[in-house]
């Protein structure tokens, strides 16, 4: 309940500085997956092209160029008592766990991640898996509702969609270092590990825009149209601002993933852009534009967001998610095996979480008029 009112204050607040004067300053079928292999998007992907996983580096620091880490190869040593499944059976050779990934990054960089980590994860289990990464969130959101995939690394927003419209429950949540800047009523937890984050609104220094009552007119990149960070708290933030996405804002392009927005923002393709906290410090926008901190600009903090995660389908024999959830867990406690999966989403652990892990952010969101089951298309 507290949570509720901090949330309805807050859109109060928005709504008010909005009526102020401007203060100065459809499912495809998924992608063929990779061979036997296993292991945080929208509508298609556009102009703007898809970048790197989120942020490898969770801080809002810049990123000091010197000699780095290489991490060991992973270890995949097999756990005991896993099961063994029969010829034919859902896990083994003929009829391998699919893992669906939503492409919330640069989708070569997560398929090669996800199918490291399928092999790896099948040495531990003695199981056989294999991955597809979906050409949207709502296409890997699909293939788990049609039985085509039968666990998913679902970004926060979809997994709720997924257990609205399919029953898809949590099982897995991740934590990360808590990325932040200097806007973040939370910066004091810089560094921390906790299982949320925030989002973003960014622009580029230098411009007109001070707060969200700017972009009135203006052009807006989003990570995804059932991106949580990238576009379903920042479309409502916008409304609470007075802010109707569809006929104030000049134009709305849906890129392939955070790091791909701040691109945009950073090249002028876009005048502003929503992304998670801090996408500019990620790998892949560093490599292309290694001054993007001094360059692009946050003007507004979300929410708190809870983190992304493992979920599997409605009805899933136990004893295989376990082996599972209990390979992924084994793989994390090792630093080669942990290397292999943040190269997909930058996890620094996974925990289990219950299946109502997602329920009070969704109820909030409810509360603020967006209801998960109507955006699944």
């Amino acid at each position: 309940m507290k949570k509720i009112l901090i949330f309805a204050a807050l859109i109060l607040a928005m709504l008010i500085v909005a009526c102020a004067p401007a203060p100065t300053p459809t499912p495809v079928p998924p992608t063929a997956a990779p061979k036997a292999t296993a292991v945080p998007p929208t509508t298609a992907p556009t102009a703007v092209p898809p970048t790197a996983a989120p942020a490898a580096t969770n801080t809002a620091a810049p990123v000091v160029a010197g000699p780095t880490n290489t991490p060991p190869p992973a270890a995949c040593v097999k756990l005991a008592n896993m099961p063994t499944v029969a010829a034919g059976a859902l896990g083994s050779s003929t009829r391998p766990i699919v893992i669906t990934f939503v492409p919330s990054g640069d989708v070569p960089t997560i398929t090669r991640a996800g199918t490291e980590t399928a092999e790896c994860l099948a040495k531990i289990t003695g199981l056989s898996y294999t991955i597809n990464v979906g050409t949207s969130y709502a296409v890997s959101i699909e293939a788990m509702g049609a039985g085509q995939a039968q666990a998913g690394f679902l970004a926060t927003f979809a997994a709720i969609l997924a257990r609205e419209k399919y029953g898809i429950e949590p099982a897995l949540g991740a934590t990360r270092a808590y990325a932040t800047n200097d806007l973040d009523p939370d910066k004091a937890l810089v560094g921390q590990q906790t299982d949320f984050y925030k989002g973003q609104f960014i622009t580029k220094k230098g411009s007109n825009i001070k707060t969200i009552a700017d972009l009135r007119g203006k052009t807006f990149c989003s990570a995804g149209a059932t991106s949580t960070s990238g576009w379903i708290i920042p479309s409502i933030n916008l409304k609470a601002s007075g802010i109707d996405p569809d006929k104030d804002l000049k134009a709305v392009t849906h890129v392939s993933g955070h790091p791909a927005v701040v691109i945009a923002v950073y090249r002028g393709d876009c005048d502003a852009g929503a992304t998670f906290v801090d996408a500019r410090t990620d790998a892949t926008v560093q490599r292309t534009f290694a001054d993007a901190l001094s360059v692009v600009e946050p003007f507004f903090v979300s929410i708190r967001i809870p983190n992304d995660g493992l979920q599997f389908i409605k009805g899933f024999d136990p004893v295989l998610k376990k082996a599972t959830t209990d390979g992924l867990l084994s793989m994390m406690a090792d630093p080669g095996g942990r290397a292999v999966v943040r190269r997909a989403y930058a996890y620094d652990a996974l925990k289990e979480v219950p299946v109502t892990f997602y329920d009070e952010f969704r109820d909030l969101l409810k509360k603020a008029g967006v209801d998960a089951a109507t955006l699944v298309r």
